[in-house]
């Protein structure tokens, strides 16, 4: 569990879940102290050294030994010193607690993978990886969607128009509505703009601020 401010004392660090059954227990005898304060790039986090030796082959595992060929520096706390993402390391620690996936809204499972790969917990990194494969057969097989907006413009604004449709937005018909005025000494012609934009599967339902090319688009087609 995470703590946000640093206390010397620890009295208000928050203790890790009850170790399971099936983690593997250091030897006895070792005299290493039973918890363990890390500092993950600012953030306090204090858990039991059994938590951490889940994986033998990570560099969490390492840490908890005192291995000497493992240089890693301690706070005025106490703590190690992790420079890493405090945000994805809490579903890393959570895992090797309880041995689950657990993402809070708003995290993706490729800030996990990271995590995963930098402190090598190899069962985490497979477990990812087929999420992540999962969710990305899920998103394919939804249809693709296209929203389409048919815009009036003038001859004369036709290429600031092209040149604003950067913003995943394609061209796809041109029509003159076949009426003209003067402007100065010429005659301009007037065109009905037919643009499409594919509506990714991830942005359904979501309320997203248009950008400021697309607010252009908007306001030129407003006018019809």
């Amino acid at each position: 569990m995470a703590e946000k401010s640093p206390d010397p004392s620890g009295s208000n660090a928050r203790r890790c879940l009850a170790i399971s059954p099936g983690e593997r227990l250091l030897p006895s005898g070792s005299g290493l102290p039973k918890w363990v304060r890390l500092n993950v790039g600012g953030t306090y986090f204090l858990t039991t050294r059994q938590t951490l030796c889940r994986d033998p082959k990570s560099f969490l595992y390492r840490l908890c030994q005192a291995d000497p060929d493992l240089d890693s520096d301690k706070d005025e706390t106490g703590a190690y010193l992790i420079d890493r993402d405090p945000t994805y390391f809490g579903p890393v620690l959570n895992y090797l607690r309880h041995g689950k996936l657990v993402l809070n809204r708003g995290l993706a499972e490729e800030g996990v993978l990271e995590e995963a790969e930098f402190y090598n917990i190899t069962s985490l990194i497979k477990l990812v990886k087929d999420k992540i494969r999962e969710r990305d057969c899920k998103m394919a097989q939804l249809p693709v969607k296209h929203v389409y907006r048919v815009l009036q413009c003038q001859e004369e604004e036709l290429t600031q128009m092209v040149s604003t449709m950067s913003d995943g937005w394609k061209f796809e018909q041109l029509v003159s509505i076949g009426s003209s005025y003067n402007y100065g000494n010429e005659d301009q012609a007037e065109f009905l703009c037919v643009v499409s934009k594919e509506l990714h599967n991830q942005s359904y339902g979501t309320n997203s601020e248009p950008s400021e090319k697309a607010k252009i688009l908007q306001e030129q087609g407003s006018r019809m």
